[in-house]
C-alpha cells in the first residue's frame, strides 16, 4: 500500500492520469479511440506488475463511459480474478460474453469464475465446450461443475469418456481418481490409469502419476505392479528406477530403500530427493538428510525441505532450530467476534457443501471429510463466506504487521510483506475420533485453523483431545520431539502459524469438529 506521503511511481501515476482523462470525459460522448486503448494498454501494464487494484480503478471508470466494449470488459474479469474478487470477475465476463458469445476465451472464463464463486456453471462449460471442442479444460470445468451441482454420476461419465479418447490426459485422470476415491469408491479408482496405459504403453508420465496416486493410497503391492509392467514396456528408466527407491522407502523397506538410492544418486528430481530425506531421517543419518534438505533450499520444493531441516536441527540440537521454527514460535489465536447467529448460519452452508463421502486420498484428515480442493472455499460468492473472509484477511493482517523483524534467507521472516493472496482455502468437518496426522502446508506461506462448530467440551474428550499440536513431526521410529505448543480449539477462534511448521490435530472422543483452513502467500 502506498501511503498518502508517499510519492506515486510511474505505473501509479500513469493509471492515475487515465483516470483523471476518463473523469473528465463528459459520459454522453463516446470515448476517443485513442482514450480506449490508452486505457486498455495501462490497465494491462497495471496487471502484468501484479498491481491489479490500479488496473481495476482505471478499467471501472472505462466501462461505465464504454458499457459496449467486449475487450475492456473482459480485461476487467481477469483483472478481478487477479486481485480474487471473483463473484465480480463473473459479473465482468457475464458482460464481455454477452457483448461477445462467440469468443471461445471469454466462454471458458464466465464459466470458470461462476465455478470458482459456486454459482452454476455446468451450462457455461457446455457452452464453452462447444466453442473450442479440443479444449480439454473446459471438459474439466463441466465435470467439476456437474459436481458441484450435485451429478457426481454425470461428472464420473464425463472425464472417463473423454480420457477414453485422450488418454494422455492426466488432468483428467487426476480429476477422477479424485471424484471416485472422494465418493468412497477405493478399490477401482484408478482405473481409468489402467486404461491409458494399455492404449498408450509408451508414456512414462501416465505410469508415473498412476504410481504417484498408488503411492499416496499406500497401496504398495499395485504400485511395485507398475513400476514391473513399466519396465517390461519401457525398460530400465531413471524415472522407473526413481520411483523404485521412493516405493522402497515410503512402504519400509530400508535396506532395497538404501541400494535404490545408491543405484539414483546421479537423477536429479526433488521428489526423490525428500523420499531420500525421509528414509534418512527414519535410519538415524541426520548428517545426509541435512546435507539433501539444505540442497533443496532455494528451488522451488524449499518449502517441503525446510519441516525436515527443523526436524534435523532439533534432535540435533543445533540452534539453527530456533532460527527457523521461532523462540518462541509465530503461532498466534484470535478470537473474532461474531454477530448472533452468523457462526451458525455459516456452519449450516459448510455442513451442506461437505459432499464428499472420504477424504482425498492426498490430504491429511482422518476420520471425516474435506471441500473439494481443487475449489477455493473462499472466492466463493455467499454472503456468510465473504463475511468470514473479511475477517479472516483482517487478522491475516495483523498477523503479519506483527511479524518479528525481517531475516534475509528465513521462509516466514525473509519473505516480503504486504498484500497477499489466499494459495488454498477449504473446510473439514471430522467426526468422532477423526483428527489429521502431522503434515505441513508447501504451498503456503501463513496456513490456519478457524473453529466454526465444535462438540460441547465434554464431548471433545479430556484435554487436549480435538486440540490443534504444533511441532510433531510424523511418526518415525526413533524421533520423539516434543510439541512446541497446544492450542484449545474454541467458536470462532482462528490461528495462524506459518505454513513450514509441522502441525497435527489430536483424536476428540465424540460429535463433530467443522473448520474451515487457508494457506495465503504474499502478492
Amino acid at each position: 500500500m502506498i501511503s498518502a506521503m508517499s510519492t506515486p511511481g510511474p505505473l501509479e501515476a500513469h493509471c492515475a492520469q487515465l483516470q483523471d482523462t476518463l473523469r473528465a470525459a463528459v459520459s454522453w460522448q463516446a470515448l476517443p479511440a485513442a482514450t480506449t486503448a490508452a486505457c486498455i494498454s495501462g490497465a494491462r501494464d497495471a496487471l502484468r506488475a501484479a498491481r491489479g487494484d490500479l488496473a481495476a480503478a482505471v478499467l471501472e471508470r472505462l466501462v461505465a463511459h464504454a458499457p459496449g466494449d467486449a475487450g475492456a470488459w473482459q480485461l476487467l474479469g481477469f483483472v478481478y480474478g487477479d486481485e480474487q474478487r471473483i463473484a465480480e470477475a463473473a459479473h465482468a465476463f457475464s458482460r464481455a460474453a454477452a457483448l461477445a458469445p462467440e469468443d471461445p476465451l471469454t466462454a471458458f472464463a464466465q464459466a470458470q469464475a461462476h465455478l470458482d464463486a459456486g454459482l452454476p456453471a455446468e451450462s457455461l462449460f457446455a457452452r464453452a465446450q462447444a466453442l473450442a471442442p479440443a479444449d480439454l479444460a473446459a471438459v474439466g470445468g463441466r465435470a467439476a461443475a456437474l459436481n458441484a451441482q450435485g451429478d457426481r454420476s454425470a461428472a464420473e461419465a464425463l472425464l472417463a469418456d473423454t480420457l477414453r479418447r485422450c488418454p494422455d490426459w492426466l488432468p483428467g485422470h487426476r480429476s477422477l481418481v479424485a471424484l471416485r476415491w472422494s465418493a468412497g469408491d477405493s478399490r477401482e479408482f484408478t482405473g481409468s490409469y489402467a486404461i491409458a496405459c494399455r492404449l498408450l504403453p509408451g508414456s512414462l508420465p501416465l505410469r508415473l502419476a498412476w504410481f504417484g496416486t498408488l503411492v499416496q493410497a499406500r497401496d504398495w503391492e499395485a504400485a511395485l505392479r507398475v513400476v514391473v509392467d513399466g519396465e517390461a514396456v519401457l525398460g530400465a528408466l531413471p524415472g522407473l528406477a526413481a520411483a523404485r527407491a521412493v516405493l522402497a522407502a515410503e512402504s519400509g523397506d530400508a535396506a532395497l530403500a538404501a541400494e535404490w538410492f545408491a543405484r539414483t544418486e546421479s537423477i536429479r528430481d526433488d521428489g526423490l530427493d525428500i523420499a531420500h530425506v525421509r528414509h534418512c531421517l527414519r535410519t538415524g543419518q541426520l548428517e545426509k538428510a541435512e546435507r539433501l534438505a539444505l540442497g533443496l533450499v532455494g528451488g522451488r520444493s524449499a518449502r517441503m525441505a525446510w519441516p525436515y531441516l527443523s526436524v534435523i536441527w532439533r534432535l540435533r540440537g543445533d540452534a539453527r532450530a530456533a532460527w527457523l521454527d521461532g523462540s518462541p514460535p509465530c503461532i498466534r489465536t484470535f478470537d473474532l467476534d461474531w454477530p448472533t447467529g452468523e457462526l451458525a448460519a455459516l456452519a449450516a452452508l459448510l455442513r451442506r457443501l461437505q459432499t464428499a463421502r472420504a477424504p482425498y486420498v492426498d490430504q491429511s484428515v482422518r476420520g471425516g471429510t474435506q471441500t473439494d480442493t481443487d475449489r477455493q472455499l473462499l472466492f466463493r460468492a455467499e454472503p456468510e463466506i465473504q463475511s468470514v473472509r473479511t475477517r479472516i484477511c483482517g487478522a491475516v493482517s495483523e498477523y503479519i504487521a506483527g511479524l518479528p523483524a525481517a531475516v534475509s534467507g528465513h521462509p516466514l521472516l525473509g519473505t516480503p510483506r504486504g498484500r497477499f493472496l489466499f494459495s488454498g482455502s477449504w473446510s473439514v468437518r471430522l467426526n468422532p475420533a477423526g483428527h489429521h496426522v502431522s503434515h505441513t502446508h508447501p504451498k503456503g506461506w501463513i496456513s490456519s485453523a478457524l473453529y466454526v462448530s465444535l462438540p460441547p467440551p465434554a464431548a471433545l474428550g479430556t484435554a487436549p483431545a480435538g486440540w490443534i499440536r504444533f511441532g510433531v513431526p510424523p511418526g518415525v521410529p526413533g524421533i520423539d520431539l516434543p510439541p512446541y505448543a497446544q492450542v484449545e480449539p474454541r467458536p470462532g477462534r482462528l490461528v495462524l502459524f506459518p505454513s513450514t511448521m509441522w502441525h497435527d490435530t489430536l483424536p476428540f472422543a465424540d460429535g463433530e469438529r467443522l473448520v474451515i483452513a487457508f494457506d495465503v502467500i504474499p502478492r
